[in-house]
């Protein structure tokens, strides 16, 4: 059995087993199945292909197998991207994981948008003019684009007539059932239909993990060829009615592209949208809260926001 190190450039905690095999299935009333490289979330490294061919036929929901018979077998030390029969793993020894980027002066968030600037409004040592001896604040003054950061995109933000900042509902923003969608390793940036189709999106953050947040702070992160949703990917969204869509790219829709279709047909929908996350590597498929609350702002569609995700303490689940 061939074991092979992890996909992305760091090794997390949260990276896991999967394990890679072809398949040749026989049906007990006929007929049979082949796979080719198919790849299952693996509960560890030690597995028999007796334990494999358990995974895959849980994980297809197949009927009437008569015989499996596994082959090439590789264990890839990778994130779980969710499957039949293998339960999310418990995260200690802390619960909340940081999904933002910091705010740094002058920082470059999309190509061509000021970064911030953060300057003093009273300094320290201005301030002991105002208090008593040994008493001194800081009042800090920032002015940036709102599109600055991790930010949160309301319908405001693609129509005059949408939803702003303030008009959202806490409920749809906060304490969410969150889902992480994992594309790394894909042959093309175009994040389609199909990618989704396995997943129960409905009511849920669905989180795309596409692993572009390793350019951040580089000019790669917004250089092109960034991953995206297709407009048919946001379509079928529309329809499953998620309570909001986030990713942790430059942008939710292919920039080559002036129509912006996903930016459109979600928040058409009323469903926010979230760019420019990260440590998505650090969470499991399922099993966790997510939050993202911007200010409540009138007049305004965009802002940034402190995005996190909250997982069960060791030993329990929601």
């Amino acid at each position: 059995m061939e074991i092979t190190e992890p996909t992305t450039p760091d090794d997390h905690d949260a990276h896991q087993w999967r394990v890679q095999f072809d398949a040749d299935v026989a049906f007990a009333n006929g007929g049979g199945l082949q796979a080719q490289e198919f790849r299952l979330d693996a509960p560890g490294p030690d597995l028999g292909t007796d334990d494999i061919a358990a995974l895959f036929v849980r994980h297809l929901g197949l009927l009437m197998v008569g015989s499996v018979r596994i082959t090439n077998v590789r264990m890839l030390r990778e994130p779980h991207k969710g499957g039949r029969g293998v339960a999310a793993p418990n995260r200690a020894p802390g619960r909340i994981v940081e999904l933002s980027h910091p705010i740094r002066h002058g920082m470059v968030t999309y190509p061509g948008l000021p970064g911030p600037d953060i300057t003093d409004h009273l300094s320290r040592e201005a301030s002991r003019d105002h208090y008593g001896p040994g008493t001194e604040f800081h009042i800090g003054r920032i002015s940036m684009v709102a599109n600055t950061g991790t930010y949160l995109d309301s319908p405001f933000h693609r129509f005059d007539d949408g939803a702003d900042l303030a008009a959202l509902p806490l409920d749809g923003l906060v304490d969410l059932d969150g889902l992480v969608i994992r594309t790394l390793g894909a042959d093309t940036p175009a994040v389609d239909r199909n990618t989704l189709l396995p997943y129960d999106v409905t009511g849920r953050a669905v989180l795309i993990h596409t692993d572009w947040a390793r350019h951040w702070g580089t000019d790669a992160y917004g250089a092109g060829g960034h991953p995206y949703l297709t407009a048919e990917a946001a379509a079928w969204l529309a329809d499953q009615r998620p309570a909001l869509v986030g990713i942790d790219s430059v942008n939710i829709d292919d920039t080559a592209a002036p129509t912006r279709p996903a930016h459109t047909t979600l928040l058409a929908a009323g469903i926010p949208i979230v760019e420019h996350l990260r440590g998505l590597e650090q969470l499991p498929p399922t099993d966790f809260r997510f939050h993202a609350a911007p200010p409540a702002v009138e007049g305004m569609g965009t802002f940034t926001v402190r995005t996190y995700a909250v997982l069960p303490e060791p030993g329990t689940a929601d």
